[in-house]
């Protein structure tokens, strides 16, 4: 005798698939959000690295080479160098003017050979002032850089100090388009020459 199928307790199988559509329709809705979710975050792009910020600062050479006590000092020395040499050229050249002017006052009323002789004076003061001006002037130049020369490495050593302390990247120079004046380290860098100066030491 066949037992009687107990038809509450076993849904028949149509009732399954239609329970199992049923499930999967609910599944598939979050699923799908999930892998969107998923290709999304595969397609963003990745955050930028930081990259740190890079300091640079600007310096007006000019100033400080016609400022700095070590070139003030330089010229002063060059002043007393030459100074005999200056005194005998302005010596010469008020010479000059004056026999100048003695020709032409006299010149008109002197005998033909002392107007000549006087004209040959003035023409011989002319020409040696000129050399000597043009003599002054070169070895004066040369000297300049001589002494410039001397104290360039103090300047620039100062300078790179300073900036490697201060954490600098990069320290520009003169001729520029535009410089902000937070980023002027000429003051300072000045400053630290003159504390220079005054000790005597020279920059680490």
């Amino acid at each position: 005798m066949v037992p009687a199928r107990n038809d509450a307790a076993s849904p028949p199988a149509a009732s399954l698939r239609v329970a199992g559509r049923a499930g999967l329709k609910r599944l598939a809705v979050p699923l799908v959000l999930l892998l969107a979710g998923l290709h999304a975050h595969a397609q963003a792009p990745a955050a930028p690295a930081q990259v740190p910020a890079t300091r640079i600062g600007y310096v007006d050479m000019k100033r400080l080479l016609d400022t700095a006590p070590q070139v003030l000092e330089a010229r002063a020395r060059l002043r007393q160098e030459f100074a005999e040499r200056d005194a005998r050229l302005k010596a010469d050249e008020q010479r000059l003017a004056e026999t100048e002017t003695r020709l032409k006052r006299d010149g008109a009323i002197l005998s033909k050979a002392d107007a000549e002789r006087l004209a040959a004076e003035v023409d011989a003061l002319r020409r040696g002032s000129a050399r000597a001006r043009e003599q002054l002037r070169e070895d004066l130049n040369r000297r300049s850089k001589e002494e410039l020369d001397k104290r360039w490495p103090a300047i620039y050593g100062v300078v790179v100090e300073y900036a490697r302390e201060r954490g600098y990247d990069l320290v520009v120079e003169a001729p520029v388009l535009y410089a902000s004046p937070s980023v002027d380290i000429t003051d300072a860098v000045l400053e630290r020459l003159r504390r220079n100066a005054t000790a005597g030491t020279p920059p680490r």
